[in-house]
């Protein structure tokens, strides 16, 4: 401890050495091309800030060249410039952190925090704040001016000495006219920075960049009252740079769905205006990320969004209970083995909700049917929805429901007071499809207003997260991925794209990609269905995904008859954790394959996932505490890579720090429980 002070005091002095004199006060000194320096706390990582005619950044790490000079800057509408023609500096601040951040729901208990911050105060009414990391860097930008401002645009450049590899995911689009109209449901492609499609292509963050030595991810956090960033083709040859989408100018609603059906196209964009936020004068913009790691593996268990995003609003987040839930939408609420129709009716829920409580999962949701596609607050009469919620309180299983944004957007207080009241536990908001200011500023005040009432969120048919579930703790998850539902209506190469997730959108936050899928098919038997729908992958691979996968609320995708056909494999998934104590990813290549493993209490879990590529892993155990374990595991069967539900359970005892090989079928996957055996 009292070398790690030192340390830090020897750092301390080393950037005070490389600043250059400043005059501090009320007479600051203009400077030209000067250059302001911080390193990581490891020494590793070297940030490098010129301030000359504009403000550039630059980015070494063991030695290697990560991001080349990269200009910053942000345009108000009155033709403000930050930072300004020949900024000057007024002051400087070096001091280090390190703290620990108690999480309220999430992948550990506490996360580190720790970094070396620069912090440049100009005389015009802004700062700029960098944080270096020993994982990478962020910056961001603060202003205090009066009144209100409105952000023209922001210039975000990540420049590139080379021709790198890249993992992308262009922006799909709906077909309305307005590019930045999507869903950000698609697959990552794996192309070099120089075949970038043209500027008008937009890239959905994080992305990652493979510079041999070293692994850079690209994103934001602590998004809030601003657009998010996506990125697109920079100027240079091996760059790219920020793009957000203006505030819309217009749209128009396209007329309600009935209630029994979906309606994707509710909104129609219209024109928007040459600028992408109005906001608060004084007040902290959202950080520009760049993660940095050594291996793919060190991807898959990173906390900078988690680290940057503003702490909890929620003073006691005791009453937020994360959880399981049985889901109806999949599986289009097909039932067997029951005496009734099965539908969007009060028997059929009373049946999840009884399933539920048999397997002691915590919720059922219902889906597309609840309500009024276009008004919450009318519920659909066949639920019988006061009598539905009394039986599940008297089986210990909360109901959350589902409506699209429209819904409620403007009755938050009124439907989240009534529903809370009945004993609704939260809601599934759909279809925002954006991630302009206007529906950002929509998260968080139904956010706010479902943590005063007491309500939990998932925010499908959404952006991806940037840190909400920090600040608003009862925002369990989020979409902004194509999830496992494209089975239904795609053939889309699922099991590469499940091995690609957790290295990259997993970057951001939880994934509602909705697991769990039994009837799943190898690659050559996998049909498109929308009725009795196929997942891809054998048993095991589904089953390991609910360890791989972060997801504080965490789908049980299949119908529940299927569940009870194959109890030994639902036995197994109802226990596992949703939050976790401690997460280590082990192993793992981006679309190739992982290797997870995650801590509850003194019970581990451990979760491998192969691509279409049958391959052997190794499970090294070290990571264990000393001693004995009780080790549960299903593993794919000898005729997975054909039948893909051919499963076999085992069971045997391990010692901490021996290795196992498993062989992994085509799609396949191992999931294994370890308890310690007491001496």
């Amino acid at each position: 401890m009292r070398q790690g002070k030192g340390l830090l005091t020897l750092l301390l002095v080393s950037f005070l050495l490389v600043i250059p004199s400043v005059t501090y006060g009320n007479s600051p000194v203009p400077l030209k091309a000067k250059e302001f320096k911080a390193s990581s706390p490891d020494g590793r990582t070297i940030l490098k800030v010129t301030v000359g005619e504009s403000l550039s950044y630059q980015i070494e790490s063991g030695g290697q060249k990560i991001i080349e000079p990269s200009k910053i800057a942000m345009t108000l509408s009155d033709g403000t410039m930050i930072p300004g023609t020949n900024p000057s500096v007024k002051a400087e601040n070096l001091k280090p952190v390190n703290n620990t951040i108690s999480a309220d729901v999430y992948k550990k208990a506490v996360v580190t925090d720790r970094y070396n911050p620069l912090v440049l105060t100009f005389r015009e009414g802004y700062s700029v704040e960098f944080r270096v990391y020993d994982d990478g860097v962020a910056y961001r930008f603060l202003t205090r001016l009066p009144g209100t401002v409105t952000v023209k645009q922001e210039t975000a450049e990540f420049n590139f000495g080379g021709d790198h590899s890249a993992w992308l995911q262009y922006l799909n689009r709906w077909g309305k006219g307005d590019k930045y109209y999507t869903t950000f449901e698609n697959a990552y492609v794996n192309t070099l920075l120089s075949k970038t499609a043209a500027p008008d292509s937009l890239i959905v963050a994080p992305v990652v960049i493979d510079l041999g030595s070293r692994k850079v991810a690209i994103t934001d956090a602590d998004l809030e009252d601003y657009p998010g960033m996506f990125l697109h083709k920079g100027k240079g040859e091996f760059s790219l740079e920020g793009a957000f989408a203006p505030v819309p100018r217009t749209t128009s609603i396209s007329g309600p769905a009935p209630v029994d059906e979906e309606n994707l196209e509710a909104v129609v964009m219209g024109d928007r205006y040459d600028y992408i936020a109005v906001t608060k004068g004084t007040r902290s913009f959202p950080w520009r990320v760049i993660v940095i790691v050594e291996n793919d593996i060190q991807l898959a268990d990173n906390d900078m969004v988690y680290r940057l995003a503003s702490p909890s609003r929620i003073s006691d987040a005791s009453w937020i209970k994360p959880g399981k839930v049985s889901w109806d939408w999949w599986i289009e609420n097909d039932l067997w083995g029951v005496d009734f129709r099965a539908g969007v009716n009060y028997k059929t829920y009373r049946e999840y909700i009884r399933f539920a409580a048999e397997n002691k999962l915590e919720y059922i949701i219902i889906d597309v049917g609840f309500s009024k596609s276009d008004d919450i607050m009318k519920v659909n009469p066949a639920l019988r929805i006061e009598e539905l919620i009394r039986y599940a309180d008297s089986m210990n299983v909360g109901i959350i429901a589902w409506a699209g944004w429209l819904a409620i957007i403007d009755q938050m207080e009124e439907a989240c007071a009534r529903y809370s009241a009945m004993g609704i536990k939260g809601f599934k908001i759909d279809y925002m499809n954006r991630d302009d200011q206007e529906i950002i500023k929509f998260y968080y005040a139904l956010a706010e207003t479902a943590a005063r009432h007491k309500l939990l969120l998932d925010f499908h048919g959404a952006s991806k997260p940037t840190g909400m579930n920090r600040t608003w703790p009862n925002v369990l998850t989020s979409e902004g991925v194509k999830g496992q539902e494209w089975c239904r209506w795609t053939n889309p190469d699922q099991p590469k794209h499940a091995v690609t997730l957790p290295f990259i959108r997993m970057l951001a936050g939880p994934v509602d990609f909705t697991p769990g899928v039994f009837r799943s098919e190898s690659k050559d038997r996998f049909k498109i269905s929308w009725i009795g729908s196929m997942g891809q992958g054998t048993r095991s691979h589904q089953m390991a995904m609910y360890v791989v996968f972060e997801s504080p609320l965490q789908m049980l995708s299949d119908s529940p008859s299927r569940y009870r056909e194959h109890q030994e494999c639902t036995d197994f998934l109802a226990p596992v954790p949703t939050v976790w104590d401690e997460t280590k990813a082990l192993d793992g290549k981006i679309g190739e394959y992982i290797i997870m493993a995650r801590r509850t209490g003194t019970t581990w879990y451990i979760g491998a996932l192969t691509s279409w590529t049958q391959r052997k892993v190794e499970i090294d155990f070290s990571f264990l505490p000393e001693g004995k374990y009780n080790l549960e595991f299903f593993r794919d069967g000898a005729n997975s890579n054909r039948y893909a539900q051919d499963y076999m359970r085992e069971t045997r005892t391990v010692s901490a720090g021996e290795k196992l090989t498993v062989q992994l079928a085509s799609g396949g996957g191992w999931a294994a429980r370890l308890d310690p055996i007491e001496k």
